[in-house]
């Protein structure tokens, strides 16, 4: 029997298995950029940054489509192919025998890896309202558990062959589509169906009718400044921490590792009892301080260890994002549900186009021979100044809800 139990675990893997595919790349990037483009990290950081902004891109298109098709079809039939094709994908860019190839995997990572707002519309399916913060928690700590994983395998089998995590995380997802095959069950009920209209499955529309809510506005702006900032972690930590620190693949695949641990513990074990304490929107705004402080002492560390001390205050501070997706939830209907995760990822989707390319440039031209000053860290830096502002929008916004 397809249990409750067995559902979300897929679901939850589904969401790990995102994380994997992107947390593989993270230590293994640099290494394979200079074996199909050489050059040294200051040039070939650019292209990591257009790899992301590639993938970013095409889930601002597809997002929004899943989401809808979800509404139509169901949450389940849109998880299982996408996860199916996203495996594919995975394949691709492990053998790759050049950058175009490289890009070709990413692009097509991009149309079937935003899997991420289907499960963020099952689980609004499933939960109660007040349980909505712990499950959204949940999807945050399974991300946050692909990041102990994804670097893991990337650090430690990329030092060998950079292009082995691939087919290691393509088997995962193989495997995951298998198991959702026989114990994934439907949760959107037919009557809270509606039908499929592509005029509706745009990023644009949809951003624009969630804007029509009360609040959703102001706390879609501030995740814009929100997103932007996280992002200076996936785009630059590792050609921040071998500029400054010198690490290899293993070290900088420990260090996500470490990240990504304390991500699931914070994300998985404390968002519901926090919630339950403070109420959402104090929680939102302990979070978004926090976050702030810990972008400032990435930006400054001047050892290595440094890192790994602040991330344990920052990974605390990743309970803003779910604690937000909550907030949101609320606002819409059960109907346009999938709509909602699909407009949230088109926007993380916006952010993830943007930051790579501001994150990668600013450590680019602070690393350079010229640059009027050495400061590897100023992507964190701006990271910082990004979060206040969306701290400031956040306390405006809900405030003037109240």
């Amino acid at each position: 029997m397809r249990s409750t139990a067995q559902a979300l675990a897929f679901i939850l893997f589904t969401v790990f298995l995102d994380a994997v595919g992107i947390g593989i790349i993270i230590p293994v990037i640099p290494a394979l950029l200079q074996e199909l483009v050489g050059g040294d990290l200051s040039s070939v950081v650019m292209y990591g940054g257009w790899l992301m902004v590639v993938f970013a891109g095409l889930q601002f298109v597809t997002a929004p489509i899943l989401g809808n098709l979800s509404d139509y079809f169901g949450r389940r039939p849109v998880l299982l192919v996408s996860l199916a094709a996203y495996g594919a994908d995975l394949v691709i860019m492990g053998v790759a025998p050049s950058i175009g190839w490289l890009f070709v995997g990413r692009a097509l990572s991009g149309i079937f890896g935003a899997t991420y707002a289907v499960a963020q519309a099952y689980i609004a399916d499933t939960a109660p309202m007040e349980q909505r913060a712990k499950g959204f928690g949940w999807l945050g700590a399974a991300y946050g558990a692909g990041f102990v994983i994804g670097p893991a395998i990337g650090g430690i089998l990329g030092n060998s062959d950079p292009r082995l995590p691939f087919f290691v995380a393509a088997a995962l997802a193989g495997v995951n589509v298998i198991y959702g095959f026989f114990v994934l069950p439907e949760s959107l009920s037919a009557t809270n169906r509606r039908k499929f209209s592509l005029r509706r499955a745009h990023a644009v529309g949809s951003l624009r009718r969630m804007f029509r809510y009360p609040i959703v506005g102001g706390l879609l702006v501030a995740l814009i400044f929100y997103n932007i900032a996280n992002d200076a972690n996936p785009a630059t930590w590792t050609f921040i921490t071998i500029e400054k620190f010198d690490w290899t693949p293993f070290d900088v695949g420990m260090s996500m590792t470490f990240v990504g641990v304390c991500i699931a513990v914070f994300q998985g074990g404390t968002v519901g009892p926090l919630v339950r304490r403070l109420g959402e929107h104090r929680t939102i705004f302990v979070a978004l301080t926090l976050c702030a402080a810990t972008y400032l002492g990435f930006s400054f560390a001047w050892a290595g260890w440094l890192m790994y001390a602040w991330t344990v205050p920052h990974a605390f501070s990743s309970i803003a994002g779910p604690t937000i997706s909550s907030v949101l939830s609320k606002q819409v209907p059960p109907n346009q549900q999938g709509e909602l995760q699909g407009a949230l990822a088109a926007l993380r989707s916006i952010t993830h186009s943007i930051a790579p390319l501001m994150m990668t440039g600013l450590f680019s031209y602070f690393t350079r021979p010229a640059a009027p000053a050495y400061f590897p860290g100023a992507p964190f830096f701006a990271a910082a100044v990004l979060t206040v502002a969306a701290l400031w929008l956040v306390m405006r916004t809900l405030r003037r809800a109240s």
